[in-house]
């Protein structure tokens, strides 16, 4: 996903994305432990989408302001 696509979402739509990719890297670090992650690099995109979202939610609220 996109920058211009996380833009055009609501912060309630951000805040659930957030979560998603939280479990996400979660289950990812739980593969990672047992050996049975196939692609590291997996995580460094999960890292990134999850600075992404966090940096438009940022955004959006300094805007309110």
């Amino acid at each position: 996903m996109n920058i211009a696509e996380l833009r055009k979402k609501s912060s309630d739509e951000l805040q659930s994305l957030l979560l998603e990719l939280a479990r996400e890297k979660f289950n990812l670090r739980m593969q990672q432990g047992t050996g049975q992650l196939s692609k590291p690099s997996q995580m460094k995109s999960v890292r990134r989408q999850i600075a992404r979202v966090k940096t438009i939610l940022t955004e959006m609220e300094v805007s309110k302001s």
